[in-house]
């Protein structure tokens, strides 16, 4: 799933090089990039793989935690009907997984900074409150869970999108 969404009207947000090499760092923060395989769109907290798209599994997990996470971005329950209600989501497929991610950082308020200047360490820091992986203004997880470092989160950012755009 490395495709670039030039002219589908019937999604919210189009996914231009910037958002895609967002999309897939979350992803790869997440654990759930796998060399951008659409498996990870299948991807419960702790690895297992779900098959049923057409909602959230809603499946908690114990590994450590407990989590009912899933999908490219580990949605949580409460968060996904939250989100597809918002975006009238039918269901859990890529394409759905994508508009979510992307809504939730423009409620953050980053989603036009990134698109216009990139990852930075204060956006990063921002997508910390939603996304455990991602180390806060400290480097530590918001939820004390273990994270990506600020260096590699944007070293993958910057190499995805030189890749993304090469590919246009």
């Amino acid at each position: 799933y490395k495709y670039i969404d030039k002219d589908n009207e019937n999604i919210k947000y189009s996914i231009t090089p910037a958002r895609r090499a967002l999309l897939n760092t979350i992803r790869f923060a997440e654990g759930t990039w796998n060399n951008g395989s659409e498996v990870g769109y299948r991807t419960l907290y702790g690895g297992d793989i779900f098959v049923d798209m057409s909602k959230h599994p809603n499946k908690i997990v114990v590994k450590g935690y407990s989590s009912a996470a899933a999908g490219a971005y580990q949605f949580i329950p409460s968060t996904w009907t939250e989100l597809a209600a918002e975006l009238k989501l039918e269901d859990f497929k890529p394409s759905s997984q994508d508009q979510a991610a992307l809504h939730l950082v423009n409620k953050l308020g980053v989603l036009m900074e990134i698109e216009i200047i990139g990852l930075t360490k204060s956006t990063v820091g921002s997508l910390a409150k939603t996304w455990a992986s991602f180390p806060n203004k400290s480097g530590q997880s918001e939820y004390g869970q273990p994270v990506k470092s600020i260096e590699e989160i944007s070293h993958f950012y910057k190499m995805n999108l030189r890749e993304l755009r090469l590919s246009l």
